[in-house]
């Protein structure tokens, strides 16, 4: 099968526990699920009703949950979009509850009922590993319990969590990340643990939506200043619904900053954009750049590197009108790379499955 564009941002939802994940938990959350009617753990960063959440026409006409039909997915994904391969990311409660546990039996779960029900009725998908941050330790089970299927090419976590993903209890996981050849994949998203914004508690769905952007860059700093790619020089981490644009300026400020005040993190030895462009990728949807070519051709040409952009459509999820999925005004030489040779060295798992 010829690998001519590939998805990195694709969203399989979960029709609910009960109907979806329960002959994959375990005996006693099984009996929890049950007995405590625990289902819909949406995450509220993508409420299903909301309308960022799904596209209208890519809405089950039944009333299900945008992405939860195989086949529509499929047709979406494939024959309207024209990928030919699309790695899936499952955003839902699993990542956010408190108890360690019943994260990572959720984890497992979502990760056994992905392969079985979607990864195996179509070669052409790929998928994430959901892991329990909340507990580093109970996140490397899972990861080392799923690394022998190259179905699985990345490792999905949350922007917003707990602590800052460069803390030291997380390196563990970047460890394996690192021999394993998984890439960090950091989606949009909160574990509700703080405030979306760095000033507090937003009124409304707009600023919480807006100020995602913060959340990438406070932890691109924080892995960059702990000093994770000085120990795992090879990891690949991306940023999953983050937005492009703020890029440049960020870059920018981060060098600038590192020049004055280096001295209280030795460790890092060259400047942060560099680093970014060397362990940081990005996915091009949503596109928050001005609908002009100069513009856009400005913001690619100050980022400066061509190899961190990758394709994504971010299906069912609405960022976009009509069945172009490919940014307008970007130059052809940067498509060509972000379609597949860009995907291909990011996630170099997926060259090991036909």
């Amino acid at each position: 099968m010829a690998v001519t564009r590939i998805d990195c941002d694709i969203h399989p939802a979960v029709g609910g526990t009960r109907t979806t994940l329960l002959p994959y938990l375990s005996d006693h959350w099984k009996e929890q699920v049950v007995s405590r009617a625990i289902d819909g753990l949406d995450l509220t960063s993508y409420p299903p009703n909301m309308p960022l959440s799904g596209r209208a026409d890519w809405r089950p006409a039944n009333g299900a949950k945008p992405g939860s039909d195989l086949a529509m997915v499929q047709q979406g994904a494939f024959d309207q979009l024209g990928a030919s391969h699309a790695i899936l990311n499952v955003l839902y409660g699993a990542q956010a509850v408190f108890d360690p546990y019943m994260a990572a039996d959720f984890c497992k779960a979502i990760n056994d009922w992905i392969a079985a029900e979607w990864l195996s009725r179509d070669p052409r998908l790929r998928a994430s590993i959901v892991v329990p941050m909340q507990a580093p330790d109970l996140a490397v089970e899972e990861i080392e319990r799923r690394a022998g299927d190259n179905r699985f090419v990345s490792i999905l976590v949350l922007a917003q969590g707990e602590t800052l993903l460069g803390r030291r209890h997380f390196w563990p996981v970047y460890q394996l990340a690192e021999k394993y050849k998984l890439p960090l994949a950091i989606h949009a998203g909160t574990q509700y643990r703080q405030a979306p914004s760095s000033a507090g508690w937003p009124s409304y769905r707009y600023e919480y939506y807006f100020v995602e952007a913060q959340a990438f860059q406070a932890q691109i700093l924080s892995l960059i200043y702990e000093g994770v790619f000085g120990k795992f020089p090879n990891l690949k981490v991306v940023l999953m619904e983050s937005g492009v644009s703020w890029l440049p300026a960020f870059m920018w400020r981060a060098n600038k900053t590192w020049r004055g005040v280096r001295v209280e993190v030795p460790w890092v030895e060259r400047e942060p954009a560099s680093i970014i462009r060397d362990n940081f990728r990005v996915t091009m949807q949503p596109f928050d750049a001005p609908g002009d070519a100069e513009s856009v051709a400005e913001i690619i040409d100050q980022i400066g590197s061509e190899k961190m952009f990758l394709f994504a459509s971010d299906y069912p999820h609405w960022q976009f009108d009509g069945d172009d999925p490919i940014p307008p005004h970007l130059p052809k030489s940067i498509i060509a790379k972000m379609c597949v040779d860009n995907p291909l060295e990011t996630f170099p798992r997926l060259s090991l499955v036909n």
